[in-house]
């Protein structure tokens, strides 16, 4: 029989994956990741194991099937890593979680992200969202690329970033890059960067392909800064670590901030945090326009645990490692 780790023996930590939505994928694999991580770093103080819902809705512990109910006596706190609804059914057995709510997981979406910052004063590249191309309903595709083309002149001016809009392919990119060619990779995934009508025009063609609505964003210059941050950690409500800067792909930890830009992300993350409610981990890259204005570009509520990952340099720039992070976030869920 399965029982509970208490006192001084491992407490069992839960890993719920995959479940009915459409981010199954992104749900295995970001499970997966943490319970790698936490076999290689904190075994000798937690047993991670995996809980994994179907695509059936079927619910399964380490391999075999299980209730949700069953689960009390199991596990000591189970982290989700599936859709946020399951942490109301965990709730609802008294089993305490590591969730990302659900209004958090909304701000996937960079329209809701942008009305939501909107509201607390934050600043994001302003956009246009090109709908899904229909041949049967739409202009030709040369007249239909033009006609939205034309559209996002209007709107704003260039350089672009043209993408379809997909989870996947929700890439934060540097705020300069050198004659403003993306990274290696970025085409083939459909993102351009476009610095006049006609390349605008045929990137908004390219992603057509896609069979994606498309975003189009304005790129905007600058220094780039990604602050991670962690509740309750060293004492302090919410604690940013120092920014780091992407120099062209180059990670610089810490980066090279003056005292006044560093209090300003401090208070912006300080910001998002309260807004969205979350309780654990949060990672907010900006950009510092030459102007003074700093515009957030994208934002993350799980660590990255790959080893040369900026979360890592930003643990050792502080003289702490990740899997401390990972063992407080934990031990915080049982409080």
């Amino acid at each position: 029989m399965f029982f509970c780790y208490t006192n001084n023996m491992k407490k069992v930590i839960g890993v719920l994956r995959g479940g009915i939505w459409e981010n199954y994928e992104k749900s295995l694999s970001e499970g997966g990741k943490i319970i790698s991580h936490i076999f290689e770093n904190l075994f000798h103080k937690w047993k991670p194991v995996d809980i994994l819902v179907d695509k059936s809705g079927n619910w399964h512990l380490s391999g075999l099937p299980i209730k949700p109910a069953q689960l009390m006596n199991k596990v000591d706190v189970v982290w989700n890593f599936s859709h946020p609804s399951y942490s109301k059914t965990l709730l609802d057995f008294s089993i305490p979680n590591i969730e990302v709510n659900f209004f958090s997981k909304t701000l996937v979406s960079r329209e809701m992200l942008r009305e939501h910052m909107k509201k607390i004063g934050i600043n994001m590249p302003r956009a246009f969202i090109i709908p899904v191309y229909q041949k049967d309903f739409d202009e030709p595709l040369e007249e239909y690329a033009i006609k939205k083309a034309k559209e996002v002149f209007e709107k704003f001016a260039s350089p672009w970033i043209i993408k379809p809009l997909a989870e996947d392919l929700n890439v934060a990119l540097p705020g300069s890059l050198v004659g403003l060619r993306p990274r290696v990779g970025l085409y083939s995934r459909g993102i351009h960067i476009a610095k006049n009508f006609p390349e605008l025009v045929s990137a908004i063609i390219d992603c057509i392909k896609h069979q994606k609505s498309i975003l189009v964003e304005e790129f905007i210059f600058g220094k780039t800064a990604s602050v991670h941050s962690v509740a309750g950690f060293r004492g302090e409500n919410i604690y940013s670590f120092p920014p780091i800067e992407n120099k062209n792909g180059v990670i610089v930890s810490p980066g090279k901030f003056s005292s006044i830009e560093k209090e300003k992300l401090t208070n912006l993350v300080k910001k998002i945090y309260h807004h969205i409610n979350t309780s654990q981990y949060l990672k907010s890259d900006f950009i510092l326009h030459p102007s003074g204005d700093i515009y957030l570009t994208h934002i993350e509520f799980y660590p990255n645990l790959d080893p040369d990952s900026c979360f890592f340099k930003s643990c050792e720039s502080v003289g702490t490692k990740a899997h401390h992070i990972i063992e407080h976030i934990l031990e915080r869920a049982l409080i």
